[in-house]
């Protein structure tokens, strides 16, 4: 890529309708498919598309975040143009307050980008679960001759109230913006659905600079790209939609479609994490010349112990991560993270386990999210009867147990059920 890409991540997010998951972390900072935290695609589509100057601009509950960078992400280089460094709140602003919206959050930091000096600015969250050719995206930008293009993606006509919705004519010209509107338009050609903002943006330099300075200096904005910025620039400027669909990664057969979900709520983060499992899995973890990157860590391999026929540890049609110890206990249909432990006559179905995890003797686990370092008793049962389940642990509307750890006097997490 010969234009000079300046690449920004906004993690900075609250992520309230992921709690628990989220009561101690940032939701770009949770983990996901065993051994990766959400952040890792972002970073990882960053990388994988020649981009190498990235900030990332954190702000709530941010210490795992920082973390995590800095375990499994290289910063600094010999070279000024190859960076990924992570940006805390600096409170830039006259009130000195947190991000106000995600434009305010470049705003205040706009000198990070008048120093990179870069020819165009990707801004992209850090919260969706997906893979992406930005390359690809840059280039309908350039060729467009656009000064915004913003990542869209067809979406059912039912979810519209749920999403930023793009009106566009059939070259891609944005005309207006339809912020969770139920009624918004459909798509030309196909009533059935409506284009909707992934949020991620790609702005000529110049044009991004002079829309944040008007945009600050409005006192009824909501410093909101897409509640404020753009609508007002759709119809007027050269903004334009690209499709997600058209987008295609290296070493995946042509007609791959592309996998994009927001993980925004336990329902969507336990679903995409269960797409994992499948035979020809949606999402692909295993495409060498796209890797999906993340903090490496000195685990051992998993293990399966014993072979007697009321003692076997095996699992079938999941993932299990490095550290794991199968003793006897039997996993179906489930994600487990790295040194999870499951004792001898344990069942564990449909399940997503985190991190550190340990599965006493005969426990029962169904529909169930364990976060990082839970104990499960002997003979405890998760997942069964929901009644139950709901007077100790988080439960969604579809039955999902969302089950999180309680610190001990020790210093040690562990559940009591």
């Amino acid at each position: 890529m010969q234009v000079r890409v300046l690449g920004i991540v906004l993690a900075g997010g609250k992520g309230t309708r992921l709690f628990p998951l989220t009561k101690e972390r940032a939701k770009p900072a949770v983990p996901f498919g065993g051994k990766f935290r959400i952040i890792d695609f972002v970073l990882s589509n960053f990388i994988n598309s020649s981009i190498y100057s990235v900030y990332v601009l954190t702000q709530f509950r941010s210490q795992s975040l920082l973390q995590h960078l800095s375990e499994g992400w290289q910063f600094g280089s010999l070279l000024k143009s190859q960076f990924l460094i992570p940006v805390p709140a600096q409170m830039r602003s006259q009130e000195e307050q947190w991000y106000q919206g995600t434009a305010d959050a470049i705003y205040q930091n706009i000198n990070l980008v008048e120093q990179s000096d870069p020819q165009v600015v990707a801004i992209f969250g850090g919260d969706h679960v997906y893979r992406m050719n930005i390359a690809s995206m840059v280039e309908y930008h350039l060729q467009k001759g656009a000064e915004v293009t913003v990542a869209a993606i067809p979406a059912p006509r039912e979810e519209a109230a749920a999403f930023g919705v793009i009106e566009s004519d059939k070259d891609g010209r944005i005309l207006a913006f339809h912020e969770k509107n139920p009624d918004a338009p459909s798509m030309p050609g196909d009533d059935t659905r409506v284009f909707a903002s992934m949020g991620n943006y790609i702005f000529s330099t110049r044009t991004l600079l002079r829309l944040l300075h008007e945009d600050a200096a409005e006192p009824d904005s909501h410093h909101d790209f897409g509640h404020d910025i753009l609508p007002k620039l759709a119809g007027k400027g050269e903004i334009y939609a690209y499709d997600f669909q058209t987008n295609r990664i290296p070493g995946e057969p042509a007609d791959s479609e592309p996998y994009w979900r927001d993980v925004g709520t336990i329902d969507a983060y336990y679903e995409a994490n269960m797409d994992l499992r499948a035979v020809k899995p949606a999402l692909k973890l295993y495409n060498r010349e796209w890797p999906l990157r993340t903090s490496s860590f000195p685990d051992p391999p998993a293990k399966f112990a014993f072979d007697d026929e009321h003692r076997r540890g095996h699992a079938i049609d999941s993932i299990i991560s490095g550290g794991c110890i199968l003793s006897g206990g039997i996993v179906r249909n489930s994600i487990l993270g790295r040194n999870v432990r499951v004792h001898s006559g344990a069942v564990i179905e449909d399940c997503v386990i985190l991190d550190n995890c340990d599965i006493g003797r005969r426990a029962r686990l169904k529909r169930t999210i364990l976060d990082k370092n839970v104990r499960v008793p002997e003979d405890g049962v998760i997942g069964y009867d929901l009644e139950r389940d709901r007077a100790n642990h988080h439960v969604t509307d579809s039955g999902i147990v969302v089950v999180a750890g309680y610190r001990s006097k020790v210093g040690i997490t562990a559940l009591v059920v």
